[in-house]
């Protein structure tokens, strides 16, 4: 029998499943019953579509609790891990389950490309949903209905929550156990599990300054280490095409075909991802981090922050409070990108 007061959370894999989209998140949830103390707050159940070992894609064999239909009793939360099992999934008893299960459930969602399987039981129509970067497209383009996010590490849509791979699980999962036991219990759990508290589900899945090292065009590489150094300064495209001696139209041309957004986005990226990092990191005021970071104002960064992350700067900064922010004196604007080969 489980206590009234207790949720109890289900995980539905589908072998070949990726193990950290199931164990991740699992593991959070089984922090948060350990540090409560009294009662256990959660009730945690794998479910899988068939009976014995599930295959892993690492080469790691699970035992789940059970077959899905032999699951009874209240479903406080009902998540579906990713892998290529759950990518793959075509069974009708497993889409016909879910979707009679779907409105019984408070939350429902899933990891990574468990979002596959919550799409092909029409759940996710009309929805906007997230999956790992990699699987984006595919997701759009499989199920037109579905209005995929590719950048967020996690989105809610009414009460279905879709994240991306692997570790994004676990961010997710700590986003469910703050909801439900509040930030005392979250904190404990991420400093026992040596995560952030909780990182926005509006963050990105990787790093512009990152993704700036896949440039082959090594000029143009060389001016997005020169851009993420100089951010304060005036990084329109006339003249970033002066400092290139292109012309503007060529540049900019030239900027969208090798690095995939125009150049203005691109400075918007660098800004935002360096105000972010001056949050976490810091004490300095909102308005020196805008200055700092090149926006003409506090209030435009605020804007910034609003439209992109769905968070202002000062929330976002309340969710690395606990984490400890350093000295002032710390610039933590990206500097030169490593080599590829370190």
């Amino acid at each position: 029998m489980i206590p009234a007061k207790t949720r109890r959370i289900v995980f539905l894999a589908l072998p070949p499943i990726e193990e950290l989209d199931l164990i991740g998140p699992l593991s959070v949830f089984s922090a948060a019953r350990r540090f409560l103390g009294r009662e256990p707050a959660y009730d945690i159940r794998v479910v899988s579509d068939r009976e014995g070992l599930m295959q892993g894609e690492a080469g790691v064999s699970m035992l789940a609790h059970g077959h899905f239909r032999d699951l009874r009793g209240k479903i406080d939360t009902l998540l579906v891990a990713g892998g290529s099992g759950a990518e793959s999934c075509r069974d009708a008893e497993v889409l016909r389950w879910l979707r009679t299960m779907a409105p019984r459930v408070r939350r429902l969602g899933s990891i990574c490309s468990g979002a596959f399987v919550l799409a092909e039981a029409g759940l996710l129509d009309g929805r906007c949903a997230s999956t790992h970067w990699q699987r984006a497209s595919a997701l759009a383009a499989r199920y037109p209905k579905v209005r995929v996010e590719p950048d967020p590490i996690f989105t809610r849509d009414g009460n279905i929550y879709t994240s991306a791979g692997v570790s994004a699980g676990m961010d997710l999962a700590m986003e469910l156990v703050e909801d439900d036991l509040g930030g005392e219990i979250a904190l404990k759990v991420a400093r026992a599990l040596v995560l952030f508290l909780r990182r926005p589900g509006g963050q990105a899945q990787f790093s512009v300054t990152l993704a700036a090292q896949a440039v082959e065009n090594r000029p143009l590489r060389e001016l997005q280490v020169w851009m993420a150094e100089h951010l304060e300064l005036d990084l329109s495209v006339e003249k970033l095409a002066a400092r290139m001696a292109m012309s503007p139209r060529n540049f900019a041309r030239v900027f969208r075909r090798d690095v995939g957004i125009t150049p203005a986005r691109y400075v918007e990226q660098l800004r935002l991802e360096a105000a972010r990092r001056l949050l976490e990191r810091t004490h300095r005021s909102t308005e020196e981090i805008a200055a700092a970071c090149g926006y003409s104002s506090a209030e435009l960064m605020r804007v910034a922050f609003l439209r992109t992350l769905q968070v202002s700067p000062r929330r976002y900064r309340d969710h690395f409070r606990h984490l400890g922010a350093r000295p002032a004196a710390a610039d933590p604007r990206p500097r030169r990108a490593p080599s590829q080969r370190s």
